[in-house]
């Protein structure tokens, strides 16, 4: 099942809900979990974008969506029920963790929370002009530490998203990326986040977003490993259509191949443990 998925519900996206559903259901999906953006107090943008989400609404409308998809209408001739998971990507940074920290217990219904950076130093990394008058690894490294914070400070969430999103839109993205010089951050997120029961998601947004390999890189995902980390869960990260479920059997044999056995669902906020079938 795709756990990162966006529709017309987020401020950078048009993708109908039910098509959403429907193009996975035709690659096979029993399930999938709608991840709409909410970033809070996120800055303005050179393209005038915003990630505030319609909560109350969305979530109201997905419940409704969650049981037409056990309707025979909606099956038609399909024997397979579909389950439809109700999530949010939050959008967190260091001014925002203390105002978020109660959100599912104030908006009732959501299966799932991915935590995600999507802005540093009050600009987010996608575009151009931040890298401008900055060091690409110093810049790499204030993203870390945000993450380390968020972590720290934040624990309303179930897995943290892209952790290496920033590379992405580097000037030379992983080209000179060496997880080692960021060690001792990721070893103390780890060591946190594994502590609080939360996980982190492969990513596999970042093929279809030109960088060869999926989030998170490799040796961060070994080291996430190494480290005892075991929640984990696949998402495409799609906002079109063509997107869903890109590269998951990749992605699977990825984790198989890290010593991965589970990837997690989740419902009301708590995993599931599926095993990994090749």
């Amino acid at each position: 099942p795709d756990y990162h998925l966006h529709t017309r519900f987020s401020g950078d996206c048009e993708t109908d809900v039910e098509e959403l559903i429907m193009a996975a259901r035709r690659l096979g999906m029993e399930s999938i979990c709608i991840t709409d953006h909410n970033d809070m107090d996120f800055p303005e943008t050179p393209d005038g974008v915003t990630f505030d989400l319609d909560t109350d609404n969305y979530i109201a409308y997905l419940k409704e969506l969650k049981l037409k998809c056990q309707s025979p209408d909606f099956l038609q001739n399909d024997i397979v029920p579909f389950s439809l998971r109700i999530g949010v990507e939050q959008g967190v940074m260091p001014s925002t963790c203390e105002k978020l920290n109660s959100f599912s217990s104030e908006h009732s219904g959501l299966d799932f929370i991915i935590c995600s950076t999507h802005v540093v130093d009050n600009m987010d990394p996608y575009y151009p002009e931040y890298f401008e008058g900055k060091n690409e690894k110093d810049a790499y490294r204030k993203y870390f530490e945000d993450i380390l914070y968020n972590v720290t400070h934040f624990s309303d969430y179930n897995v943290y998203g892209h952790l290496d999103y920033i590379l992405r839109y580097g000037p030379t993205k992983a080209d000179n990326f060496r997880s080692n010089d960021y060690l001792e951050i990721f070893e103390a997120v780890f060591k946190k986040m594994i502590y609080d029961g939360k996980g982190i998601e492969i990513n596999t947004g970042s093929l279809y977003r030109g960088l060869s390999f999926m989030h998170p890189h490799d040796d961060i995902l070994k080291l996430y490993r190494e480290m005892g980390g075991e929640i984990i869960t696949i998402g495409s990260d799609a906002h079109h259509l063509e997107h869903v479920g890109y590269a998951f059997s990749d992605a699977a044999k990825r984790l198989r191949n890290f010593g991965f056995r589970f990837y997690c669902t989740f419902r009301d906020m708590k995993p599931t443990f599926v095993p990994i079938e090749l």
